[in-house]
């Protein structure tokens, strides 16, 4: 969802939504790698049905990582793939009896213009980025540096992960083969249900998933307490989970953490980037050098988003009284999904009032509480929007739009008044160079964990160059010197005031906090005049079309393939007036593009090479109809914000008529195999030879039956859909050739696959967005800190760690808290990209908490501690006696205590990861200590 800032403002102001996952490691014996058995429980306590793979957010950090090696080929790249999908396997584990992976296919054309947006950037920040590093290091060499040859490696194009390109149809055959192999030799995939969905069925991946839920919700026999479990990176995701109103919906995702180390790619050192590296020899990694050629790589770990839990947030905060209506808390979180598609989405640009890191969405929950009293009523059902109520809360939202663009200034000029005011306090009250790495100072408190030792000679490096610049200085400030060092007696050389704002700011025509602001917007970002009514009434009809068809197509799916939001720029709120009669009904019966022709639709010139030759020649030939389409550059607005990243694209749309007028004339060029990749595809559904459908399937083949049968729900988990006979299947007893060389043929194959097909309804059946009957709504999880200090039965609150609510937690006593209080700072925070999330176990009295209570009320207990009674460090390993009681539960690694209530050993405490969660033994070694 094109919404920056959206998850990190959810994660802020929901912290309990956050859970982090606990994940069983493979282990190694004797160098040979056991793999994980995946049919034991879940390590983290709960059980998922049904687990959905978006595959556009494993493609991505498996193909180009930014954190450690990129793989050398696309057969690594493959592989990397597969392991990533073991590990969200290993974590999601068990009860799946349905697992869908939808990589990207054709989208519908509004999406189409995001997507060629974002792959001409990349083309040409890529070149941009090459260009530069030549040239840096043509430099380097000039002055007698020292780097290491240049690799002869082409570049990977991103770009190549688009449906349509042979990049992609080699995926879908690896993932068959993976399915295949999986079935075939993991326990855990023994009664899996496997749908895949690859990039020749239409749809965006995340998509395809909410159709297929929302089509097996609709059959009579689905059990509306499914667990769901999506893994996928993009924000929406979480509104397309609440917008499926499902009591049990868990998304999975990788922890983001920023700033993380990147070598320079040119000398491949750890410690600068490209621009600041000076060409110096590498150091000795290791005593033999033995560690040349590795990187400090720390394994990306994932987090759970528990919708549930921010369907508990959402019903305290939308919940209203004395309305002139039943409220309905499912219809009220349908109007707050909806309203925070004015910050924007992948489909429409955010209004200019509405900035998401100004609390925009707090701001219209607050108009929309004031005003749904006079609305009579919801500003949605199912999917529909009700325009004249949406008009009463844009044109509120219109009312404060100039107090909006004020205090938008006057907060930037504090923040950069603030920023200059802290830059001049640092030079006056810190030293005027402090080196990183080793010789960095390290505080008292933090000696148990230094900074590793990262490029020693750069960083003796710069300590010369800044003393000899101290030294050639220190005469006058504005004195120059001759070669001798002595001051020169002629005209100094001005220096640069060093507090100054030297980042150059971006010119501004706007103004959007100076009378006027409207005009100008309209002059500059659509060239015409404010005054011109017509025209702004086109632009808001556009975006009222917009509003109507995102919605649609997050609780109908796709209401046209050809609709698309005609301009790069938003109308204002202001401008909402008089949408109430305006049209919102869509072309039905519309088709969408075909691979290449969405490849030729958003692809630049210079990923041509991804295309047939005939059609690759319409991009740069002179000549070519279409040519206009193809800029070789283009401009970047960056419409009041810092980075080209945040900026507009301001590149031409794409007339579907004329580029499909165009490539009439090379169709005939296309050879049989890119005809095949140029095809619509379906999904195809494997089971495995235990499977309870596998006979049933199998059957199928054997009769050569050539109609299109329904699944019986009673051998597949529920699940309804057509099966239809498949041209390319897996079959038992037949050979599923590995496309990867690296990995063997499965010569024993025991799986089977069939094309299948969702349940199918009439074009204008409309799915209720309602709970199902016989749901069972979630036990609360909200601690009494959020909402109340005790339940409605009036019993002291239980704080729910992770997924279990029966997990009984384990006390200390008050010399186990004294001890915490000597060992640990006690003006420690939470870090992490999460530093206000709860604190588990922050809840009683303060001498009966659980282990991993808040560490804030520790220096409380402190007041009468005697220096005697200090801990003196960690009990040596030989030691250590674990304590558990007879028939506990097994130790989990985000509650690894103590079963005895009156013992507590230190090292409980002290392997507290980043989220401030204890960590697994493994991520503690270094400590030892062992749990």
């Amino acid at each position: 969802m094109g919404v920056p800032a959206f998850f990190r403002w959810l994660s802020r102001k929901y912290p309990s939504i956050i859970v982090n996952c606990v994940e069983e490691k493979a282990k190694e014996c004797n160098g040979v790698k056991v793999p994980i058995d995946t049919s034991k429980p879940n390590p983290n306590e709960v059980e998922f049905d049904n687990l959905y793979l978006d595959m556009n957010g494993i493609i991505h950090p498996c193909t180009h990582p930014e954190d450690k090696p990129a793989p050398k080929n696309e057969d690594e790249m493959m592989v990397a793939i597969f392991e990533y999908i073991d590990r969200i396997f290993n974590i999601d584990r068990r009860d799946c009896p349905d697992a869908k992976s939808d990589p990207s296919s054709p989208a519908p054309r509004a999406k189409m213009n995001q997507q060629r947006s974002r792959r001409f950037r990349a083309s040409k920040e890529g070149m941009e980025a090459a260009e530069e590093k030549q040239k840096i290091r043509q430099e380097i060499l000039a002055k007698g540096g020292f780097l290491p040859p240049e690799e002869v490696k082409e570049r990977f194009d991103s770009n190549c992960i688009t449906p349509g390109t042979e990049f992609m149809d080699n995926l879908a055959k690896c993932l068959r083969y993976y399915i295949a192999d999986r079935l075939n030799s993991d326990p855990g995939w023994k009664n899996l249900t496997v749908i895949l969905s690859d990039a020749s069925a239409p749809g965006e991946g995340e998509h395809k998933i909410m159709d297929y839920i929302r089509r097996q919700r609709a059959q009579p026999n689905h059990d509306p307490n499914t667990h769901h479990c999506l893994c996928g990176a993009d924000a929406d995701l979480i509104m397309l989970g609440l917008a499926t109103h499902e009591p049990n919906f868990t998304i999975i995702r990788e922890e983001f953490k920023p700033n993380k180390p990147k070598p320079c790619a040119l000398c491949n050192q750890m410690g600068h980037e490209v621009k600041e590296c000076q060409g110096l020899p590498r150091e000795k990694q290791g005593k033999h050098d033995q560690f040349a050629d590795t990187l400090p790589i720390s394994e990306q770990e994932f987090i759970f988003i528990r919708l549930c839990v921010l369907r508990e947030y959402l019903e305290r905060e939308l919940t209203m009284a004395s309305l002139p209506f039943t409220f309905d808390f499912e219809r009220s979180v349908d109007d707050w999904v909806f309203m925070c598609f004015f910050v924007g989405n992948d489909f429409l640009p955010h209004l200019p009032s509405l900035e998401i890191r100004e609390g925009a969405i707090d701001r219209l929950v607050n108009i929309y509480k004031n005003v749904v009293h006079k609305t009579g009523g919801y500003l949605t059902e199912s999917g529909f929007v009700n325009l004249q109520r949406v008009q009463m809360i844009m044109l509120a939202v219109g009312e404060v739009e100039d107090s909006i663009f004020k205090k938008r200034k006057d907060d930037d000029d504090n923040f950069k008044r603030r920023q200059k005011e802290k830059r001049k306090r640092l030079k006056r009250d810190q030293p005027s160079f402090i080196p990183g790495g080793q010789f960095s100072p390290q505080a008292l408190g933090n000696r148990s964990s230094p900074q590793a030792i990262c490029n020693p000679r750069q960083a003796a490096f710069e300590m010369r160059m800044h003393e000899r610049q101290n030294s050639t200085t220190s005469a006058s400030p504005n004195t120059s010197m001759t070669p001798d060092g002595s001051p020169s007696l002629g005209g100094g050389i001005k220096r640069k005031t060093e507090d100054s704002d030297s980042e150059p700011e971006p010119e501004d025509n706007i103004r959007l906090w100076e009378t006027g602001w409207k005009q100008r917007y309209y002059k500059n970002k659509f060239d015409v005049d404010a005054s011109d009514e017509k025209f702004r009434r086109k632009v808001v009809q556009s975006y009222v079309e917009g509003l109507c068809w995102v919605l649609r197509y997050y609780y109908q799916g796709c209401a046209s393939w050809n609709w698309y939001y005609p301009f790069h720029y938003a109308p204002f709120a202001s401008d909402f007036e008089g949408i109430a009669d305006m049209p919102s009904d869509f072309e039905k019966g519309s088709k969408p593009f075909k691979p290449l022709e969405q490849l030729m639709g958003v692809f630049p010139a210079a990923s041509g090479n991804f295309l047939p030759p005939t059609w690759r020649k319409l991009m740069t030939d002179p000549e070519s109809s279409i040519i206009d389409f193809y800029p070789e550059d283009f401009a970047i607005d960056l419409n009041g914000k810092k980075y080209a990243w945040q900026g507009v694209a301001l590149l031409p749309f794409v007339d579907e008529r004329r580029l499909r007028a165009a490539l009439e004339e090379v169709y005939p060029d296309l050879t049989p195999e890119e005809s095949r990749r140029n095809s619509l595809g379906g999904d195809v559904l494997f089971v495995g030879k235990h499977h309870p459908l596998c006979d049933f399937i199998v059957e199928q083949y054997k009769t050569k039956n050539t109609e299109a049968v329904d699944i019986p729900p009673e051998l597949c988990h529920g699940i309804q859909g057509k099966l239809t006979l498949n041209d390319n299947a897996v079959l038992p007893d037949q050979v599923v050739q590995s496309p990867v060389p690296m990995l063997r043929d499965l010569t024993q194959n025991s799986a089977v696959s069939i094309s299948f097909k969702d349940p199918q309804f009439a074009e204008d059946f409309v799915f209720k967005a309602t709970v199902l009957p016989g749901a069972k709504k979630p036990a609360p999880v909200l601690k009494p800190g959020d909402w109340e200090k005790t339940n409605n039965d009036g019993r002291p609150w239980r704080p729910q760690l992770g997924f279990n609510r029966d997990r009984k937690p384990v006390h200390l006593d008050q010399s186990a808290f004294r001890t915490l209080g000597h060992t640990m700072p006690r003006d420690r925070g939470m870090p992490g990209m999460y530093p206000n999330a709860v604190p588990l176990g922050a809840y009683g009295s303060p001498y009966a908490r659980p282990l991993m209570g808040s560490q804030q009320q520790i220096p409380k207990l402190l007041s009468n501690l005697r220096p005697q009674e200090s801990w003196r460090g960690p009990t040596p390993l030989f030691q250590q006696t674990p304590q558990r009681t007879a028939g506990a539960a097994p130790l989990l690694a985000w509650n690894r205590m103590l079963q005895s209530p009156n013992q507590f050993q230190p090292a409980q405490y002290q392997g507290l990861g980043p989220m401030g969660y204890p960590q697994r033994p493994e991520d503690r070694m270094d400590r030892g200590r062992q749990v």
